[in-house]
């Protein structure tokens, strides 16, 4: 008897510890969720159908019917309550797990269909409710930006993402009735420096105007090199026009190896507008001359707004890249200590694989069709995007955090110049921005974590 109450009283502690871990889960979970408020949470990303296509006449360009295929567009499913249930059923004490073994397999395949159409039938719910967000955002006499800002951070439908791109940029005014005006004069402002700068013969150059073309020339081929698009001839000269013009009306830096992929999400959300399908299968051969123009026109002044907000990346010695990967370095050893004293202990430099993440801006470090899901939160964060960077590095390095403390130095090395996220999707994107928001969230009202 006594041995029967034993057990008993073990077994209600058992329960009592498992439940104990379960409130403490779920008060996590409501936690970050709360830091999270109005943000997009792990896994949330829009997903938009032709079907759902706004009315209003004034958010389309006059292709904007065509699309490009979901895995270039940057967009995913809506995952919702998908990250919550997951952590309560991983946090079910073991005592359930047994009494679910004893339900016939016709109940369970029962139980994943319900749970399947309900959580399709809120991601759509979702999803509409955004939609008319982001048309009411813009179906106004004047955009109001921050209300822009706070939309587009957690993804932008694939249609409707070169409107607010121009618009998050600066590039196009937020008044509608100036935008057609001025995006008219600024695409013929680009037309009238590429015939000054750029279609003249190499006589009329100096010497280092020569080299900086021959590097371009150069460059142009190796960018994005697994996209077969931008093994396009044609391409590559859009590409080579567009850095050629910018590095000759921006002397304090010309032209910098990097800054070539940076052209890269512009070109394919702007080509968007007028061609469909899988990017793969894109040719800009079939495109009138004055429709790629505008495009490149485009891309020359949405590069030109990105990087005026962080010039001294790409001045002599780089020192707005360096001061970043110091603020990454003393960012990881506030959040995750092991893995810093790890790095120093093997006496790898931070400059040696983050130089590249903050010169490219991760563009080659994930596949390239989350790409544009990524830059939709980079442009959101207007002026304050080189700082938040820290965070989304930080985030991105420490995905890897257990893995990295198991390296030495050498394997360290080959590990972070080839990351294995060629399998990622979106969900992963997700969670690597929101622990970002998070930390950015916890920090920035301390901005002495970044003091040695």
């Amino acid at each position: 008897m006594n041995g029967s109450n034993t057990n008993s009283r073990d077994e209600d502690r058992r329960k009592d510890s498992s439940n104990t871990t379960l409130t403490s889960l779920n008060q996590t979970l409501r936690n970050v969720q709360g830091l999270l408020k109005g943000r997009s949470f792990p896994g949330k990303v829009m997903l938009t159908r032709r079907s759902d296509l706004p009315s209003d006449s004034s958010l389309r360009s006059p292709d904007t019917d065509r699309s490009f295929s979901n895995k270039h567009a940057g967009t995913s499913e809506w995952l919702d309550d998908s990250v919550e249930d997951d952590i309560q059923s991983k946090s079910t004490p073991s005592t359930n797990s047994t009494g679910n073994k004893s339900r016939t397999s016709t109940s369970s395949g029962e139980d994943t269909s319900k749970e399947s159409q309900k959580s399709t039938i809120g991601a759509r719910a979702t999803d509409s409710a955004r939609l008319m967000k982001f048309t009411k955002a813009l179906s106004g006499p004047t955009v109001i930006l921050d209300k822009l800002r706070e939309l587009a951070w957690s993804g932008v439908p694939p249609y409707l993402r070169p409107t607010v791109w121009r618009l998050l940029l600066g590039y196009a005014p937020t008044n509608s009735d100036r935008r057609e005006g001025v995006l008219r004069r600024k695409r013929l402002e680009y037309l009238d420096c590429v015939a000054q700068y750029y279609d003249i013969p190499d006589i009329q150059r100096t010497d280092e105007e020569i080299t900086m073309l021959r590097q371009i020339s150069v460059d142009c081929p190796r960018t994005v090199p697994d996209v077969t698009f931008f093994q396009q001839a044609e391409v590559q000269k859009s590409l080579e026009r567009i850095l050629y013009t910018w590095a000759i009306r921006h002397p304090a830096s010309g032209y910098v190896q990097g800054i070539n992929d940076l052209a890269t999400p512009f070109l394919v959300v702007f080509l968007s507008e007028y061609l469909e399908g899988s990017v793969d299968d894109w040719t800009t051969l079939d495109l009138p001359p004055e429709k790629i123009s505008d495009i490149e026109a485009d891309c020359y002044w949405c590069l030109s707004k990105l990087l005026d907000g962080m010039q001294d990346h790409y001045t002599f010695a780089q020192p707005g890249i360096q001061r970043l990967v110091f603020k990454l370095k003393e960012l990881v050893r506030r959040i995750d200590e092991p893995v810093s004293r790890h790095i120093e202990e093997q006496g790898l430099e931070f400059l040696q694989f983050a130089f590249r993440w903050f010169n490219c801006l991760l563009i080659r470090e994930i596949p390239f069709h989350l790409v544009t899901r990524l830059w939709d939160t980079y442009l959101a964060e207007g002026d304050a995007l080189p700082d938040f960077l820290v965070y989304i590095f930080a985030s991105f390095l420490l995905t890897w955090s257990d893995k990295i403390q198991k390296l030495d130095f050498q394997e360290m090395v080959m590990f972070l110049q080839h990351l294995p996220t060629e399998n990622w999707n979106h969900v992963e994107l997700e969670m690597v921005l929101s622990r970002a928001y998070m930390w950015h969230t916890m920090f920035k009202s301390s901005p002495s974590h970044f003091s040695s």
